[in-house]
């Protein structure tokens, strides 16, 4: 992806049946990766981000010294870039390739292997331009998490899928990207009702960013089958979850992000 956001990828899936893993662990399809232009890729997520709503209309919310600290610490994490350079960076990028394909030996951080993770090119650190450090924080969290979702998702394995995929990787960083401003993190405080609700969750889990990423990206994928939608459908699937997620939020009876209905989509 070029600083403008405007190149992709999209994966298809093209065969049936070889292994990935140990020998209990198969994947259902071989994929190939083409490049084109559009515009839904990291910073390209305008289209679906920053278009306000009503509830984005609404003023600032006081907040508790909990949620503040909370809230805090979280915009630290917003803020790291990744830096290819660091070594915890790379620790954690080989810590991601080892999650996902456990039995495939990386053969560098820079490799032709990462298309098959879905990121668009031969070295991921391009790819989290849109969203930073935090967007492969969740991805590791998801996968030590919830690697049965994890491999699902990664692996399409479920589902009557479109011919033409959305890259797993790259979605990945969107689904971070999309949070970030629907919950109005980057503010000095929340100036929506869904931001400021989810700083109560914050304060009792501090990893409640991550698990509200899972939720958030095993329900687009529950979309994008009940659509029925292809590569090039990715905006309106991704708008759909994001209004799907704002509506579970704001539910009274959600006590903690396991409550949310979305929640029961994500297996252990």
């Amino acid at each position: 992806m070029d600083d403008r956001g405007e190149s992709f990828v999209a994966v298809r899936r093209i065969s049936q049946g070889f292994e990935r893993g140990n020998s209990s662990s198969t994947c259902h399809s071989t994929s190939e990766v083409i490049a084109g232009s559009t515009a839904w890729l990291g910073r390209g997520l305008s289209c679906v981000c920053a278009q306000g709503s009503d509830i984005d209309a609404r003023p600032s919310f006081d907040l508790t010294p909990a949620q503040e600290e909370c809230l805090q610490r979280l915009q630290n994490r917003i803020d790291v870039a990744y830096d290819s350079s660091i070594p915890e960076h790379q620790e954690a990028l080989q810590a991601l390739w080892k999650a996902a394909f456990p039995v495939e030996e990386l053969h560098g951080l820079i490799s032709e292997q990462w298309k098959e993770m879905g990121w668009q090119g031969k070295d991921p650190s391009t790819d989290f331009r849109g969203a930073g450090f935090i967007s492969l924080e969740n991805l590791l969290y998801f996968a030590w998490n919830f690697p049965r979702s994890f491999q699902d998702l990664l692996q399409k394995q479920e589902g009557d899928r479109a011919l033409w995929e959305y890259p797993f990787a790259v979605a990945g960083v969107n689904i971070t990207f999309m949070l970030i401003q629907m919950l109005d993190l980057e503010a000095l405080k929340p100036r929506n009702i869904v931001g400021a609700t989810f700083l109560k969750f914050l304060a009792e889990n501090e990893s409640a960013f991550d698990l509200l990423y899972c939720i958030t990206f095993k329900l687009m994928d529950h979309q994008w089958l009940a659509m029925q939608a292809s590569y090039m459908d990715f905006n309106t699937v991704m708008k759909s979850t994001r209004r799907q997620i704002e509506r579970e939020l704001l539910q009274e009876n959600i006590k903690q992000l396991e409550d949310l209905p979305s929640y029961r989509l994500l297996n252990q």
